[in-house]
């Protein structure tokens, strides 16, 4: 029976190392098998991963991807049927969602509610953004819509902002 103590490797499959360029006695003296001259003859080439010889390299040629806009805008969404928890008559806007759980964390641009399931409740509904199909639900159950809009500039801050950049309708403002 074999155990694993008992094993032994085979016969022959350790190699010692070639000693290259010890002389033109050894066999692999001057050139150190490597031939005369050319690419291939040098030291240092083609010793990274991906190489192709000169031709463009896979890693290259392939396209890139996971590009995302940097003014991109991410809503935390929220269906119908998640709004039927509240009770009747209520006011739901970003602190009661994120009282109740709807909506965690804070990187996202604004709140967006869809249409999906069904609201049987009369609510008044605030967010940035509602589809179509949610706005309709909400009125057929007697509520009310409201759209709040992303960020508020106050004219004046808006017209400080573009002074002088050649925006038209946009003077300077006076300081008092």
């Amino acid at each position: 029976m074999m155990t694993l103590h008992s094993l032994k490797k085979p016969r022959r499959s350790t190699h010692e190392k070639k000693r290259v360029g010890r002389g033109q006695g050894s066999g692999l003296g001057k050139t150190a098998g490597r031939g005369g001259k050319g690419q291939k003859a040098r030291s240092g080439n083609m010793h990274f991963e991906g190489f192709e010889g000169g031709q463009s390299p896979l890693q290259r040629r392939l396209p890139k991807f996971g590009f995302k806009a940097p003014n991109r805008k991410e809503f935390a969404v929220v269906n119908l049927e998640n709004l039927e928890g509240f009770d009747a008559g209520a006011t739901v806007d970003e602190a009661a969602l994120r009282k109740a759980g709807l909506v965690k964390g804070g990187s996202w641009t604004g709140i967006k509610v869809l249409g999906s399931g069904k609201l049987t409740k009369k609510l008044t509904v605030k967010a940035h953004r509602f589809s179509a199909s949610a706005k309709d639900a909400i009125a057929k159950a007697g509520g009310s819509v409201e759209e709040i809009p992303l960020m508020a500039h106050k004219p004046e801050a808006a017209a400080k902002a573009h002074a002088g950049k050649g925006v038209p309708g946009t003077a300077p403002v006076a300081k008092a």
